[in-house]
């Protein structure tokens, strides 16, 4: 049930996104080039295990935000080797801004590989990765978060996808449409390879900060939409398992409860 009693029904036919948002969207426009790029490098690409790709974002130097789901084989919901794991950040036409090893990785506690597809899944579909040394380039910024937006704010997303992943592009004509089950409902397309990729608002000034992060694509009354997990709460118990989880070793972190999802290029599959 989204603010103002609109209700909004979802059908999860879900495909975990690794890989990316349709070319043909609305609004959606090419950081191609160095100029258009420019305020985005700390967003990059996460190469999964050299056979699939998510979207992650960077929000301090050693952090990277994504989605749990990207943490996981889509074959057999084992997690992947954290030395299988690449954060290039600002990938554009074949050169990063920054390469980055990983050290760590968490998933939220709560979310489930063999769940059912339903909101109660999207909505822990978060991870949070620990780099092996931080960024700490000129060029790449890491972004601030904020909280979630209510129904009708103005979101953008910065995703590669399948048939655009050697340049990331921004689809910023796009909406809350309502919330359920804390899952946010946007009005933007996304398809293989977005799975992770940043929600943002923008402030007076236009500076963008993240808000939640895709984790699947599904339909609305009939039309497209995507699905975004909030972030305040689940990224603080992030922050806190990578804490305690201090310089034991590169791995994923086994939390409360168990963490399973894909990995190679995709959403939420059922």
């Amino acid at each position: 049930m989204g603010k103002g009693g609109a209700r909004v029904r979802i059908f999860l036919t879900f495909i975990l996104v690794l890989c990316g948002s349709f070319a043909s969207a609305q609004g959606l426009f090419s950081l191609g080039s160095v100029e258009d790029g420019r305020k985005w490098e700390a967003v990059g690409r996460l190469e999964i295990a050299g056979e699939a790709f998510c979207t992650g974002a960077l929000i301090e130097p050693t952090l990277v935000l994504t989605a749990a789901h990207c943490l996981f084989d889509a074959q057999t919901g084992a997690p992947v080797k954290v030395d299988d794991i690449q954060f290039l950040a600002g990938w554009r036409n074949g050169r990063a801004s920054a390469y980055r090893r990983v050290r760590a990785a968490v998933a939220h506690p709560d979310y489930q590989f063999s769940g059912p597809s339903n909101t109660d899944r999207i909505r822990n579909d978060v991870g949070l990765i620990r780099l092996q040394h931080p960024i700490r380039n000129t060029t790449v910024t890491p972004f601030q978060t904020d909280t979630q937006p209510p129904s009708g704010a103005r979101v953008g997303v910065v995703s590669y996808a399948h048939d655009r992943s050697e340049a990331p592009s921004l689809q910023e004509l796009c909406n809350v449409l309502a919330q359920q089950n804390e899952v946010l409902i946007l009005s933007c397309e996304v398809d293989f390879g977005a799975s992770g990729s940043p929600v943002f608002t923008f402030d007076v000034n236009g500076t963008p900060r993240i808000v939640s992060v895709v984790s699947a694509k599904a339909e609305a009354n009939g039309q497209p939409v995507s699905l975004a997990t909030p972030l305040l709460e689940p990224l603080q118990a992030l922050r806190t398992a990578l804490a305690d989880y201090g310089d034991k070793g590169v791995g994923l972190i086994p939390m409360a409860a168990g963490s399973r999802r894909n990995t190679g290029a995709k959403f939420i599959k059922p």
